[in-house]
């Protein structure tokens, strides 16, 4: 006799796996409820490291968290946004807060292999010894001036005149 082909999907249904649309609902299912996991898992991460927003939100989509809330100042709305965007497999913030207290933004620096704190404070303050002001600026994330890596982003604010 042999081997005989048939078309996978056409044919009476009678229970034998699953339809390619049913795995596929299935599957984006499955991925609604990870990443609806994952940014309530972002926003408890913020709240634990006493980084209050009211009304915070994190809606992942893909590979970008979309973040909304209102921050009481610019220093925690950067600092909600690094904790959010430096999740493994988030490559993109969109950063929709608003902020009670208007300030001066801070530039943002990724890590590179190589990179110190005082290598960074040199380059952007033109003084390593000002390290201490980037290492101030980026707690409770960071909980020792000597534990950044490579690919990490770190907020660098302006010198206070």
């Amino acid at each position: 006799m042999g081997l005989f082909s048939f078309i996978k999907n056409a044919g009476a249904a009678i229970g034998i796996g699953k339809s390619t649309a049913e795995e596929a609902a299935e599957k984006a299912e499955a991925i609604a409820a990870a990443n609806e996991a994952a940014a309530a898992k972002m926003v408890q991460t913020a709240s634990d490291l006493g980084l209050e927003v009211q009304n915070m939100q994190v809606i992942i989509n893909d590979d970008t968290a979309i973040v909304s809330g209102l921050a009481a100042d610019q220093a925690t709305k950067e600092k909600v946004v690094l904790v959010v965007g430096n999740t493994a497999g988030i490559a993109q913030v969109d950063d929709q807060m608003e902020v009670e207290i208007q300030e001066p933004e801070a530039i943002f620096h990724t890590v590179v292999s190589g990179d110190t704190l005082s290598k960074i404070a040199k380059k952007v303050y033109g003084n390593a010894m000002k390290y201490p002001v980037i290492f101030e600026a980026n707690k409770p994330m960071l909980t020792h001036p000597d534990k950044i890596y490579p690919g990490q982003v770190l907020r660098i604010p302006a010198l206070d005149a």
